[in-house]
């Protein structure tokens, strides 16, 4: 069957067409996605602001018509951190399924974390042993791990590229301070979660996701995604530590040109790359993978389990 995935991130919102079944992988066919960067969006209570909405909505109803058009049996639509943790999230929601009929549902950080793992799971398969994912979105951090489909440890932190590129970076480039003062704060929040992560036993294969980790791989060396998903790429402590120095001093114009870097993503690299760099280091990660599979593989697979009688 052909499925359309919704995903109302926090930095974009992305309408994936895919043709589907039980027990095979999904092969996408027509994807459809604007960088709106909700998570940056926010007035000064917590609130998306209003343009944030029109064009949410905006959005939502131009992928339902794509979906009519592509001939999408059944659209899976979701939302993370950026509308979850939103002031007005709720009404939101609301208006979103006031003018245009589609109810998103919200995820929970742990069933971020747990979908992501689950597709990073049936990427590498059983042999990956016991698996440890990290995954940098723009509004939240998930780590995971564990051996099994269901990973025995699921966490979220509010450590997104975006929210944190808001919050903490102002000017371009940033001062020599706020960054530092940035790198304090993201490694306080990863060490809390050292010790419960451990306790499931020390990971055979690390494996990140999202675009963050493969634009940092990509910047230290990694193959470009014009080469193909089957590609293998990693992302080295070595190689990302040398890079932040340089990141932290680079204006976002500077970053835009980078191999790998979108424009529209270029501002909140720096960000990105300390929770990198703080995850990896605090968690003794030499080397990851980087894995072509994230959420939105997660929800297809899963609602593809249910549909095959897996529960």
């Amino acid at each position: 069957m052909r499925l359309g995935v919704l995903d109302v991130g926090s930095n974009t919102v992305h309408f994936l067409v895919v043709d589907a079944h039980p027990g095979a992988a999904p092969v996408p066919a027509y994807s459809h996605k604007i960088e709106l960067r909700l998570a940056e969006l926010l007035d000064e209570e917590g609130a998306i602001r209003e343009d944030g909405i029109e064009r949410l909505v905006g959005m939502v109803d131009s992928s339902m018509r794509v979906a009519e058009d592509k001939g999408v049996e059944e659209v899976l639509p979701f939302a993370t951190s950026a509308v979850r943790e939103a002031a007005n999230g709720e009404e939101v929601l609301k208006r979103v399924q006031r003018e245009t009929g589609v109810e998103l549902r919200v995820l929970s950080g742990g069933d971020e974390a747990r979908l992501t793992f689950l597709a990073a799971r049936r990427w590498y398969g059983w042999s990956a042993g016991r698996l440890l994912l990290l995954d940098i979105g723009g509004g939240s951090l998930e780590i995971a791990c564990g051996v099994d489909e269901q990973p025995d440890a699921a966490v979220s932190l509010p450590l997104g590229a975006g929210r944190l590129t808001a919050g903490w970076l102002p000017g371009d480039p940033p001062t020599a301070e706020s960054v530092r003062a940035l790198r304090r704060h993201v490694r306080a929040q990863i060490a809390r979660t050292v010790g419960d992560v451990a306790r499931v036993g020390a990971p055979d294969q690390v494996v990140g996701t999202s675009k963050t980790f493969k634009q940092l791989a990509r910047i230290t060396g990694a193959a470009r995604e014009a080469d193909g998903m089957y590609q293998k790429r990693r992302l080295t402590r070595q190689g990302l530590a040398a890079w932040v120095p340089k990141l932290a001093v680079m204006t976002t114009a500077q970053r835009s040109v980078l191999p790998g870097v979108s424009e529209g993503r270029a501002r909140q690299l720096l960000a990105g790359a300390l929770v990198a760099d703080g995850a990896m280091d605090l968690f003794g990660v030499e080397e990851l993978d980087i894995c072509p599979w994230a959420l939105r593989e997660g929800v297809i697979l899963r609602r593809l389990d249910q549909m095959d009688g897996v529960q």
